[in-house]
């Protein structure tokens, strides 16, 4: 009986310790310039390696030190590791605010919807649509592609229009039909003939 509960033991503290990272080097941290008081931080979050090697991205974009510990306690909370540094690197690169940053991570989606926010960014969109867009995204909503809205704007779509489409709910099927009658209603616009007037001859 002794020894069946000393197996037992052993059985659950291996358990217990197979998600832990006791020879994580966090040297790296303190060379990149995070303060030790969030290096403390992360390694109460049992922060790995690999996990490291992704806060040295977000440190490098400048994304600060109290940040970083949060998109890495916020993947905690979602039970997977950080592996997301260069989604939220192009997105403060990009101009996204962190607290911007943070509520995406928060609801799982930074590898989901980056690129999409920062193709939004790129394509010139006010703040206020890209905002919309995201929200839409977040909260599950149907919104277009940020490829569909770029090729909505090359239409001669003003902001107002697009975000008029985004409220009603457009798909990118229905932006696509869009697109196509739009486009073929100004080529045939540019090719219409036009009767030369001269002249008769004598």
């Amino acid at each position: 009986m002794r020894y069946q509960r000393l197996f037992l033991g052993v059985f659950v503290l291996s358990v217990a310790g197979c998600h832990q990272h006791p020879l994580t080097d966090y040297r790296p941290l303190d060379q990149a310039g995070m303060w030790s008081s969030n290096i403390e931080q992360l390694k109460g979050l049992n922060t790995s390696d690999q996990e490291i090697a992704q806060v040295i991205k977000l440190k490098h974009a400048g994304i600060s030190d109290d940040t970083c510990v949060e998109l890495v306690s916020a993947a905690h909370v979602r039970k997977h590791l950080f592996i997301s540094g260069d989604s939220a690197s192009n997105l403060a690169g990009a101009g996204f605010a962190e607290p911007q940053i943070l509520e995406i991570a928060r609801a799982d989606q930074l590898d989901t919807i980056s690129i999409d926010a920062v193709t939004l960014k790129l394509i010139g969109l006010s703040d206020s649509i890209v905002q919309l867009v995201l929200h839409r995204h977040l909260d599950g909503q149907p919104v277009m592609a940020s490829a569909e809205i770029s090729r909505l704007k090359n239409t001669g779509l003003t902001e107002r229009q697009i975000l008029d489409l985004i409220n009603r709910g457009m798909t990118d099927e229905q932006a696509e039909k869009e697109i196509r009658s739009r486009e073929s209603a100004r080529n045939h616009k540019d090719t219409s003939f036009v009767r030369v007037r001269g002249r008769k001859p004598r």
